[in-house]
């Protein structure tokens, strides 16, 4: 498996924290997969996120629609309900 240069690692964090909950998982999702093998692993210590988080936005996108569109959580708010 390849890696990333160090610069772009560095892009990719900071692009990754920009972002909301839900596309952190779809972003991580693409990038390990443009990977293939080992991609999950190298992605999630990379962006500090769990492989379940990368396997959610795996599945986020074999979903047939967004069940809560337009529905996006700040980063460290519980859901409420």
């Amino acid at each position: 498996m390849i890696e990333y240069l160090a610069n772009v690692e560095r892009h990719m964090k900071c692009l990754f924290q920009s972002l909301s909950e839900k596309d952190r998982r779809r972003y991580a999702a693409i990038e390990a997969e443009k990977l293939g093998f080992g991609g999950v692993e190298y992605v999630s210590r990379l962006l500090s996120c769990d492989p379940k988080t990368i396997r959610q936005g795996r599945e986020d996108f074999e979903a047939p629609t967004d069940p809560v569109p337009g529905r996006v959580r700040k980063k460290g708010v519980a859901p409420q309900g």
